[in-house]
């Protein structure tokens, strides 16, 4: 059913992309589709931000967050699924919509974190604005007890 499946993970909230991942590798299986694992890094090449860093200090970022990626991957992928890891840097939702337009992903697998009301009001939700705005399916996932 589904060939190219985008999955973005946030490596600082452990315990709840594998969720996602989880899922994602299960319709993997029964699809036999690829995964895609993407991490979204904040515009560290605006200038506003890059005067602050040295000028090596973004590529050793994004090294350094590709390898961790590739390690949580080792740990929530089957050996017999293909998967391919992504770094990207931008607005998280558009980043992810962008990258599944490019990949030609039809379905989107991430997870949800639990907000509050206010919180959604005020800053919004990753996955509520991939939901809204996304032309192919998304599946989210919601921590346990939401």
């Amino acid at each position: 059913m589904y060939k190219q499946i985008l999955v973005p993970v946030d490596l600082n909230d452990k315990g709840f992309s594998d969720k996602a991942v989880e899922l994602a590798v299960w319709h993997a299986k029964h699809s036999n589709a690829q995964v895609h694992l993407l991490n979204v890094l904040p515009g560290i090449h605006m200038s506003m931000v890059a005067t602050y860093f040295p000028k090596d200090a973004a590529m050793k970022m994004k090294a350094d967050v590709e390898n961790q990626l590739k390690e949580f991957a080792v740990k929530h992928i089957a050996e017999d699924v293909i998967y391919k890891v992504h770094v990207a840097e931008g607005k998280p939702y558009s980043t992810i919509l962008d990258f599944a337009e490019r990949l030609g992903a039809d379905l989107i697998v991430m997870p949800s974190h639990k907000r509050s009301k206010l919180d959604k009001v005020v800053l919004g939700s990753v996955a509520s604005k991939v939901v809204q705005n996304s032309p192919i399916n998304v599946l989210v996932v919601k921590p346990q007890g939401a």
